[in-house]
């Protein structure tokens, strides 16, 4: 995995804003005030079908794979819940445009809509510019009632990223049984 110094300063035990956001499933969530443990996915743009791409967005590394990324969190939504961890997805994107997305992906769980930037600048969430829209960058948190346990950045293969977070978690609650 490569470096990239961009979210260097999230680190674990650092708190969330407390701050809530809208999600797709009609609520709103504060993230900072979640108990127990959950994976946050920030994701930087999913387009609905036959919409172009925002410009040059072939030509910025890590901007692809939001969908399938978001399809793997999907398709492993029960082994998370059977380790007692909640999904979320994040995104700049307004809350009507995540809505269409998640109904067209069937995703049993919610997106949340940091629109106007103001949660992704108040824990420094690394992101770029293009067409004149910021963009938050891909990573993941897993985070602990409120906190930053771990964090995944960048983020190589979105397609599989799922798969890689779950082993982590298994790989964590592993290592914890064993030394009770």
């Amino acid at each position: 995995m490569s470096y990239d110094p961009a979210a260097a300063h999230l680190r674990p035990g650092m708190q969330l804003p407390d701050m809530t956001l809208a999600a797709t499933d009609g609520g709103a969530v504060c993230v900072a005030a979640l108990r127990g443990r959950s994976v946050l996915a920030v994701y930087p743009w999913t387009g609905p079908p036959g919409l172009p791409n925002p410009p040059d967005w072939d030509d910025i590394p890590g901007a692809h794979g939001s969908t399938p990324e978001l399809e793997g969190f999907r398709d492993l939504t029960a082994s998370f819940a059977a380790a007692k961890v909640k999904l979320f997805g994040l995104s700049r994107q307004t809350i009507d445009y995540q809505r269409e997305m998640a109904v067209r992906l069937k995703l049993p769980f919610p997106i949340l809509s940091d629109a106007d930037g103001r949660f992704s600048a108040a824990l420094g969430l690394p992101s770029f510019a293009t067409g004149g829209e910021i963009y938050s960058k891909r990573l993941t948190l897993i985070l602990d009632s409120g906190s930053i346990e771990r964090v995944f950045f960048p983020v190589e293969n979105p397609a599989l990223h799922a798969s890689e977070v779950l082993a982590a978690l298994q790989s964590e609650s592993s290592s914890a049984s064993s030394t009770e």
